[in-house]
């Protein structure tokens, strides 16, 4: 069952314990999906026995096999955490950027909370690991003082509950990319991108084909992987204007202007950002507006 269900099962207010695993975490493309499982620890035993496994060692077909299980299984519950790679994009390339790291750690702490908001009574959480092991521990740990916390690499393949978080998140991230609708309309727009992993040669052709001389890729890609910059030299430059009349060494004025090279993928402050946050030079819309930056409100 969901986490979503309600009221929660009678087991849920005994102690209980939770796996949580990710899937996409490394493509280029389509959505990053944390998912978790939990249940009593007195089905723990059972739970072994459930032939639940690392989903990247098990075929397409037992993991879809396996995930129709555990969803009719009301000995346990289940949740996942889609997230988007716009949104993924938007908060790597922020100003304050967040990491993929954080990020992640973000995902599983949301799906602890949801499931001690529904009502599960949980004292003991298996992860994979993400960053240093001990530190991630002491992060968890802190912020869920009555949970005991055992994160571990390879924790998809030594502990069942994970394993089954596992399926959660590949087979939730494969049938969001199978059923991924396309926003946008550009004749020859396809989905056969293959894995999504840098490395397919398939995923290269789809970048290839698919890149746009201004706007780079459609909203599947997430723009802040490296992988994408391999593909900017082709791309248009776009040239703002900043109206920031600077002298020059002879005290001349001269109007500068900020150059992208990268459409959507630099994000390095350059000096006339730094002109133009400075208040020394105002584009018109500001100037017209009497619009100026204060330092407090």
């Amino acid at each position: 069952m969901g986490s979503e269900a309600a009221p929660p099962p009678k087991w849920a207010s005994t102690p209980c314990i939770m796996g949580i695993d990710e899937a996409g975490r490394g493509p280029v493309l389509g959505p990053m999906v944390y998912g978790c499982m939990y249940c009593a620890r007195s089905y723990q035993k059972t739970l072994s026995t459930l032939s639940f496994a690392d989903s990247k060692t098990l075929k397409e077909e037992k993991r879809e096999e396996l995930f129709e299980s555990l969803k009719t299984d009301e000995s346990i519950g289940w949740d996942a955490d889609v997230i988007d790679p716009r949104e993924l994009s938007a908060k790597m390339l922020k100003k304050n950027k967040i990491n993929l790291n954080e990020i992640s750690h973000n995902s599983a702490i949301g799906l602890i909370q949801k499931a001690l908001n529904f009502g599960v009574l949980l004292t003991e959480v298996f992860l994979d690991t993400v960053g240093d092991p001990e530190k991630y521990r002491v992060k968890l740990s802190e912020r869920f003082p009555n949970i005991k916390f055992v994160v571990a690499k390879k924790a998809d393949s030594l502990y069942p509950v994970v394993s089954g978080a596992s399926i959660v998140a590949k087979v939730t991230r494969d049938r969001a990319l199978r059923n991924w609708v396309l926003e946008e309309t550009a004749e020859g727009l396809h989905k056969n991108f293959g894995s999504g992993y840098p490395g397919d040669p398939q995923t290269k052709s789809w970048l290839e084909d698919h890149k746009h001389s201004i706007f780079g890729f459609p909203s599947l890609v997430r723009f802040s992987w490296g992988t994408c910059t391999a593909y900017s030299k082709d791309l248009v430059e776009v040239l703002w204007e900043s109206d920031a009349n600077d002298e020059d060494g002879n005290g001349r004025s001269s109007k500068r202007q900020k150059k992208l090279t990268s459409v959507g993928f630099t994000t390095l402050k350059t000096k006339s950002e730094d002109i133009e946050s400075s208040g020394k030079g105002r584009c018109k819309f500001f100037q017209a507006r009497k619009l100026e930056l204060l330092p407090q409100f």
